[in-house]
Formats: C-alpha cells, structure tokens, sequence
C-alpha cells in the first residue's frame, strides 16, 4: 500500500493512499528515524478521519532524513554520454533535508544558476538500522520506494571535480509524491522515464542499475550506519540536458514529470526566482 507524509490542518501527518483519499496512520506525524517498516505496518488506521488528496499539501515522504545518499554514474547509457568508465565503485555525494521539497510543489531556478537540469531516478527509503549490512539482508531493511529528481546546477557541479555544490542547493529536489513498500513493485521490472513538457527525455528500466539496490545499501553500509528514514537516490539514465546537442536546461513555466512503473509519478512545474 503507498503512503504520503502530508500537512492537513495545520497537522502533519502519514496516511495510506486509498484511491484518492489518504487514511491517517495514528501516531505518526512523518516518516523518519523513528519510523521503521515494523511501525508503519502495525500502526492503527483511522479510517474515520480520511481525508482528499486535493486537501492536503504533501511534504517529501521523509522531511527530515539523517542522511541523504545521490549516487552518480549508475546507469550504462549515463556513463557514456559523459564520456567516462564504467565505475567499479558506487560514486556517491550528499544532499540535505533541507534540500528536499514535496511531490507537487514548484522547482524554483536560482538566480545564480543558468544550468538547471534534470535527473529523474528512483529513490530507496531505508526501515531498519543497520551498519555492514550484507548484500542478501539488505532487502529486509528497505522501508520502500520513491521517486525522485536529482534537479542539478551544472555550472556550479563542474566548479570543482567535486559535485556537491551543484547537487545540495536547499529547496532543489523534489520527492515523491509516495511510498511504495516492497511487497507492491518489481523494481527489477520497472520502467524509468522522464518527461519534460510532453517529450520523453530519458527512458531506461530499473534492471539497468549498474550497482543494484542490495549492493547499494551493502556499500553505503560500510562506512556509515543507515538509520530509517535515510533515503538513497540510486541514480539517472542517459538524457540529461546538458549532455544534449544543444543542451537543454529547464526554464520557468516548464512541466517535468518522473514517472516509475508501480512507484508513481511525480509532476512538478518549473518557476523563475522571485530574487
């Protein structure tokens, strides 16, 4: 069953998706560190209380994550329309909660950047802690499954052969509009797809991962201890617009649109900086 973390009078809120209408879960006011994949199955449904979609303002399915992982260069035909080798290790970088903004709301371009791009990926919303997490139990600690666009300032990416500073801008990068849990989707079978104003710009499948959603969170794992609520954006097939010929940057008024087969769509309009 999907779900949605959402704000509805003045209350935030985690509620199942029926339909069009959510069902509040009792006691949980988003998803998070607190929140793993035993408490949201066992959580109490208040079905007295549904509530309409177009009621509520959505949040991204984890607002406040402890950790947000971007991996990069995950994907055959993305490695080489940048022209590099296929990476023998995950390349990985960071954003921020602050970096995060809902499923329906506007990507606003910053006034310093003039290369705005898109990356629609899948993103994995951890549900169990863990550290050194093998690569046959790593499906036991996903929670489940988002989508995501990795909005990117290239002009600020290749200041330096780090990428963070055009990665983790605040306000950049829209997730959702919600979870999947793993029992609902194949992600082996799933279709990946960009749309930017009613023209495919990327389609790939998630069988195309060159580090798949296990190795990911074994690698990851490693180094850190993956806490609930910690997401990881698996990465971006070919199409990207700074890779085209001329390159196509996203503009005020445009509509860009993810689509993930049986995880869902997430549809955000494009606005120029009030600044």
């Amino acid at each position: 069953m999907p779900y949605a973390t959402y704000t509805h009078n003045g209350h935030n809120r985690v509620g199942e998706v029926h339909g069009s209408s959510l069902m509040p879960l009792v006691g949980i006011s988003e998803l998070g560190t607190s929140t793993t994949s035993d408490t949201l199955a066992a959580a109490d449904r208040d079905a007295s209380a549904l509530v309409a979609l177009n009621d509520v303002t959505l949040r991204p399915v984890v607002p406040n994550p402890s950790k947000v992982f971007c991996v990069g260069l995950n994907y055959r035909d993305h490695v080489t329309e940048t022209k590099r080798e296929l990476p023998t290790y995950p390349v990985l970088f960071p954003k921020y909660a602050a970096s995060l903004i809902g499923g329906r709301d506007d990507i606003v371009l910053p006034p310093e950047s003039h290369q705005v791009d898109y990356e629609g990926e899948m993103a994995v919303i951890i549900g169990r802690p863990g550290r050194r997490i093998s690569e046959a139990d790593a499906p036991n600690h996903v929670l489940g499954y988002t989508v995501a666009n990795d909005v990117t300032m290239r002009d600020f990416q290749y200041k330096t052969h780090q990428w963070m500073q055009g990665k983790a801008w605040d306000a950049s990068t829209p997730v959702g509009p919600y979870v999947v849990t793993p029992d609902e989707v194949e992600i082996e079978r799933a279709g990946i797809r960009t749309v930017l104003n009613g023209n495919t710009v990327q389609e790939s499948d998630l069988s195309k991962l060159i580090f798949s959603v296990s190795t990911l969170i074994a690698m990851i794992s490693t180094f850190t201890t993956l806490q609930p609520g910690d997401l990881i954006l698996t990465g971006t097939p070919g199409g990207v617009g700074y890779r085209r010929d001329p390159p196509l940057f996203l503009k005020d008024g445009d509509r860009i649109v993810v689509e993930i087969d049986g995880i869902g769509t997430l549809e955000n309009v494009v606005r120029g900086s009030a600044d």
